[in-house]
């Protein structure tokens, strides 16, 4: 499989914690997957082009008002999708941590995708909406909708994990809980081991270190938006046993650390030579 790491949309900009880095946007770390025989797959959708042109009514004046972001319709998701040569059909899957704003705006760009999500998170966006994180327009389309209980769940590296109807085994969604009421990784698999996409389980690459260090801007946006602190931290202690344990065969992203997507996009490798020249575009990072 060939995996994309796209940047869905940039948001305010952020310093980081240690001399180097210059200040930058944050991001929404997206994956784009083509597999054989079952189209693209694309995790999170980012910001969509409804969000770009019309923020206030989709977003929502105090998420624009706090995230600042960028609303470049080069960023979407369609868009990038499009400068890599596909259309918008072939993006059949489309696997969400959770339905935040940030991480489902582009879901009506892909009428036709099979939406995959934990029932849980999809319950409590439906009863909540309209709110701050829930926002009705980004699923008034009608979305074809997977919902997947928690029950049954399949060991991954002492996670629970769910195989992802209608794809490969290359694919799971991992419960990643405390953020959201269904918040989920997703992990997909390629070149002989795991990327884990966490989410928001987790928003600065420090946070995983040894010795965590949480960042105090983003530490603010990730404590405001839980809804079970206990349950977060505990999931952030499990992800940083399964990076100490466990770095040889998985790595680890998180949605919105602009470092770590910069990071992913230099260590991409084996990028076929037409989709690396097309990867020039802004937005758009090659594959892992």
């Amino acid at each position: 499989m060939t995996i994309h790491h796209l940047n869905c949309g940039s948001v305010r900009q952020i310093e980081a914690t240690y001399d180097g880095p210059p200040p930058t946007h944050a991001v929404n770390h997206c994956l784009l997957v083509e597999t054989d025989g079952h189209g693209l797959v694309l995790v999170d959708t980012g910001l969509g082009l409804g969000d770009v042109r019309d923020p206030h009514a989709t977003l929502g004046a105090d998420w624009v008002a706090l995230s600042q972001p960028v609303l470049a319709e080069e960023e979407t998701a369609v868009r990038q999708v499009a400068r890599l040569g596909f259309a918008t059909e072939d993006v059949r899957h489309i696997l969400l941590t959770h339905l935040d704003v940030d991480h489902c705006g582009g879901l009506p760009d892909f009428p036709d995708a099979q939406v995959h999500v934990l029932a849980a998170e999809l319950d409590a966006a439906v009863a909540e909406a309209p709110s701050y994180r829930y926002r009705p327009a980004h699923w008034a389309h009608h979305p074809r909708w997977v919902p997947y209980p928690v029950d049954d769940g399949e060991d991954w590296f002492g996670f629970t994990s769910l195989p992802v109807r209608g794809l490969p085994p290359e694919f799971r969604l991992v419960p990643l809980g405390g953020h959201t009421a269904g918040h989920t990784g997703v992990a997909v698999h390629g070149d002989g081991r795991w990327l884990l996409h966490c989410g928001d389980a987790y928003y600065y690459h420090r946070e995983l270190d040894t010795h965590p260090e949480a960042h105090p801007l983003l530490d603010i946006v990730q404590a405001r938006s839980e809804v079970h602190r206990d349950l977060r931290l505990g999931t952030q202690a499990r992800l940083r046993e399964l990076v100490r344990d466990h770095r040889d065969e998985v790595t680890v992203i998180s949605a919105h650390d602009p470092w770590e997507f910069e990071r992913r996009r230099g260590a991409s490798t084996g990028e076929r030579s037409a989709a690396a020249a097309r990867s020039a575009s802004p937005g758009i990072a090659p594959r892992d």
